[in-house]
């Protein structure tokens, strides 16, 4: 199929373009349950964003030689069709279309919801919660998921009535988000290091509150990182839109993940050097910023972070609103002709948008019966679908690598089979760490009190149904 999409792209712009659309919400969010799931231990938690960087990089780079190699494609579905076949490719879009996006979607709403109250509540100190912010209003309360529902329909509004004004928010998100980043990752380290308290030393010396701090609390904190991390699939999407591509884009990814990394990591210790690892543990990176700047200032860079999270969440829906649309577009899945219909006055799929924005809210609907209600909704099909999804992907990656290096018979020993197989080697070992930490270790666990729990296997089952239900559904003509 002939691409009719201009090169308009240099590599400065590549470069921003990738960083710009992996860093998001996750590192705000996960650097405290990376810190809970090493149980203190900052050293550890280091290690984690390091180990989950490094899988990142080694997938962006194999994705990377794919995208050069089929020029004419661009993103996850189509590299799956190209080295597995039609059949795992339409696998791979149901996923994303039903569970992947969608599930991303509904998390970035609840963030959103969660850092705008933190920053109201900071700032007018008279509003009053059903819940208190103080015993967590503002992340469990009924204002939080009101405000979150209305994220999610504001979202879909501004993608659906205006995309030029989505890509416009993107673009102004992205600057932004990068302020909170950098101030604190500057500020958090010299205050850590030469302040009167020592905080960062003390905090990364310290083995955090187990009694025996070992390399398994290391598995579910690397699983942590990957929602942060995320994304970058998204990225090798810019290839048929770049200039001299097979140079650049290996080139923008590499260098752009690269970035990524550095930025979480000194974050990560400039969050270390504002506050007492027990309060971080309890309170996030927001008690850092406040101990740092003080209350206004630090409040300020609270509304940064919530606009950050807008911002992810506005690019995740307009990817959610066009997953059934890329699926029908081929001609596959149930009614294509009608999910594939394009509105001609907002350019929209709008069919396919509000499916996706039923299913982005379905999954808020989940998200908070699993991890955020008083007691689960849902018993053993509980699980945490911000983490879970992005490993399914992971785990979707094995074949497309393994076939890669099957197929790739015209590329160098490097391209073909050293890269892939490092990025098979990191997709591994996502896989078997949201094993343990979301199978093994709650089973183990559950079993020390007499009963039985094992969340990543009910994930399973439901991940099952739902590809089943997608291959029966399936009307492509033969």
């Amino acid at each position: 199929m002939e691409n009719g999409l201009h090169k308009k792209y240099g590599l400065v712009t590549a470069i921003c373009m990738v960083v710009g659309i992996v860093i998001g919400s996750g590192v705000f969010f996960k650097a405290q349950t990376i810190l809970q799931k090493t149980e203190g231990n900052m050293a550890l938690g280091i290690v984690a964003w390091l180990i989950g960087g490094a899988i990142m990089l080694c997938c962006i780079s194999a994705f990377a030689i794919m995208a050069t190699k089929y020029e004419k494609v661009s993103g996850i579905v189509d590299y799956a069709e190209a080295t597995v076949g039609s059949r795992y490719g339409y696998v791979v879009g149901w996923f994303m279309a039903l569970i992947y996006y969608p599930s991303l979607v509904s998390v970035l709403a609840w963030l959103s919801a969660r850092y705008t109250l933190v920053f109201l509540t900071t700032a007018f100190p008279g509003i009053t919660l059903a819940i208190p912010a103080a015993e967590g209003g503002c992340v469990v309360g009924p204002e939080c998921m009101a405000l979150s529902v209305f994220m999610l329909c504001a979202a879909y509004a501004v993608n659906a009535l205006s995309p030029k004004l989505a890509g416009h928010f993107q673009v102004g998100t992205t600057f932004i988000k990068m302020i909170p980043l950098l101030l604190l990752a500057v500020v958090g380290t010299v205050v850590g290091i030469f302040g009167e308290s020592g905080t960062l030393v003390e905090n990364i010396s310290s083995t955090g509150f187990s009694e025996t701090p070992d390399g398994n609390l290391l598995f579910g904190a690397v699983v942590a990182t990957a929602f942060a991390y995320e994304g970058w699939i998204i990225a090798t999407s810019i290839n048929a839109e770049l200039k001299n591509s097979k140079k650049n884009l290996p080139i923008a990814l590499v260098t752009g993940g690269i970035i990524i990394v550095a930025i979480y990591l000194f974050y990560f210790i400039g969050v270390a050097g504002g506050a007492d690892v027990e309060t971080l543990m309890n309170e996030g990176a927001t008690a850092a910023f406040i101990n740092i700047f003080g209350g206004t200032f630090g409040n300020i860079l609270n509304l940064f972070v919530a606009i950050s999270c807008m911002g992810t969440l506005n690019g995740l829906m307009l990817a959610c609103t066009r997953g059934l649309y890329a699926v029908a577009a081929r001609g596959e899945g149930p009614k294509p002709e009608m999910f594939r219909q394009i509105d001609k006055v907002t350019n929209m799929p709008n069919n396919a948008a509000i499916f996706g924005l039923l299913l982005a809210a379905f999954w808020f609907f989940f998200f908070y019966g699993s991890n955020l209600a008083p007691f689960p909704w849902f018993g053993v099909f509980g699980f945490d679908s911000s983490e879970l999804a992005i490993i399914t992907a992971y785990a979707l990656y094995i074949p497309i690598f393994i076939n890669f290096m099957r197929k790739a018979d015209d590329l160098s020993v490097g391209k073909r089979y050293v890269v892939p197989a490092l990025g098979l080697v990191g997709s591994v070992f996502m896989v078997f760490a949201a094993i343990y930490a979301h199978g093994i270790q709650p089973y183990q666990a559950a079993a020390a009190e007499g009963r039985f729990a094992c969340p990543v296997l009910f994930y399973l089952i439901i991940f099952a149904v739902v590809v089943v239900m997608g291959l029966m559904l399936n009307k492509k003509k033969k």
